[in-house]
């Protein structure tokens, strides 16, 4: 104790002469520096914590009626589609904290939630302007393509992460400017070089990139808990070859750090085929009605609909299949799953009903 109390003695006089006003005034420049720091570092925690939503959903039609400056009544063919694309590309770059995955500064670049968000999204966007610059508005293999559509659909796969020379948002905006020089002639019903065809063979090109990135997002989700799986690449046809000989027996797991990503691209993608088949119920209104297919599109609008319920946790949980936790990525991938497989049908129908 007699040892302890001179010690004890000798430290509260460093703690006094430490917040001495003359102490304060010879190192005000350290202490400027960590209230700075420490100043913006909460700013970029609450910047953070902001920026971390994803969009709210919108109606197409409202959309269509904001854009071409018409009434419902008066939509031609095709623009409530081509309305939906550009509002969607419009969301990805002026959410609440603008387009984040070319971020190079905090908080943005500490982000990585909505970033993949953001390209599950693109991804779909880019898919709908292949489709709608290769079929939509096109009405044969040897007609001409859209002079616009052929610069937006490039434009819309330039590099996701790039932030200067050029910048990917100044790309994505003349893909947007392209698609509304498109929409606007094709609004124009006295102008006659802008098509949308609203077929049934058109529509079920379409369906079959949509399945396809479906299912693998969906077996992207389910290796989260890890899987043996059975290789099929070469099932069905006794005389398909492959490149290189891979193994029967297929172990695949989603590493722990990338389950989140795989997730949010899922819902970024699941919003935004969400939005576009909502415009794709409205623009082939006849062909589903004729096939009888009408609500065969609504319950896969219905299952990806249920894919963006609120999630209760503020991480990404990874419980095993049948374990105590839940699992996200397992109850993601049985909506996907459920989705594709009604477009499956869908295509079916389209094709053969």
């Amino acid at each position: 104790m007699t040892n302890l109390l001179p010690k004890m003695t000798d430290a509260f006089r460093r703690l006094v002469k430490l917040y001495h006003p003359s102490t304060l005034r010879e190192n005000g420049w350290v202490w400027g520096a960590g209230l700075l720091t420490v100043t913006y570092l909460v700013v970029v925690l609450v910047l953070g914590f902001l920026w971390n939503t994803e969009p709210a959903p919108f109606d197409v039609r409202q959309a269509a009626a904001e854009i071409t400056r018409e009434s419902n009544a008066d939509f031609v063919v095709g623009s409530v589609t081509t309305a939906t694309m550009i509002r969607i590309g419009e969301t990805l770059l002026y959410k609440r904290g603008g387009y984040l995955s070319n971020d190079i500064a905090p908080p943005g670049v500490l982000m990585d939630n909505l970033p993949n968000w953001e390209f599950g999204a693109l991804v779909m966007l880019r898919d709908s302007s292949a489709a709608l610059r290769n079929h939509w508005a096109r009405s044969q293999s040897q007609s001409l393509e859209d002079e616009d559509l052929a610069i937006a659909e490039p434009l819309f796969n330039f590099d996701n992460s790039s932030w200067i020379l050029p910048s990917t948002e100044g790309e994505y905006k003349d893909a947007i400017a392209a698609l509304e020089r498109y929409l606007a002639r094709l609004s124009d019903t006295s102008v006659q070089n802008a098509q949308f065809f609203a077929r049934a063979d058109n529509l079920k090109q379409y369906l079959d990139i949509v399945s396809k990135r479906l299912g693998s997002l969906s077996q992207r989700l389910s290796a989260s808990v890890g899987q043996v799986r059975v290789n099929t690449d070469l099932a069905n046809d006794p005389q398909a070859q492959q490149s290189t000989r891979a193994a029967k027996i297929v172990i695949v797991k989603t590493p722990w750090l990338e389950l989140d990503d795989v997730f949010y691209e899922a819902r970024g993608s699941a919003w935004a085929l969400v939005h576009l088949l909502r415009a794709v119920e409205i623009d082939f209104q006849k062909i589903l009605e004729k096939k009888n297919a009408t609500v065969s599109l609504r319950q896969i609008i219905r299952e990806l609909e249920s894919s963006q319920e609120s999630t209760l946790s503020p991480v990404v949980l990874n419980g095993s299949g049948f374990g105590f936790l839940s699992n996200y990525s397992l109850t993601m991938a049985n909506y996907i799953s459920r989705a594709n497989a009604a477009i499956i049908d869908l295509r079916n129908l389209l094709e053969q009903g």
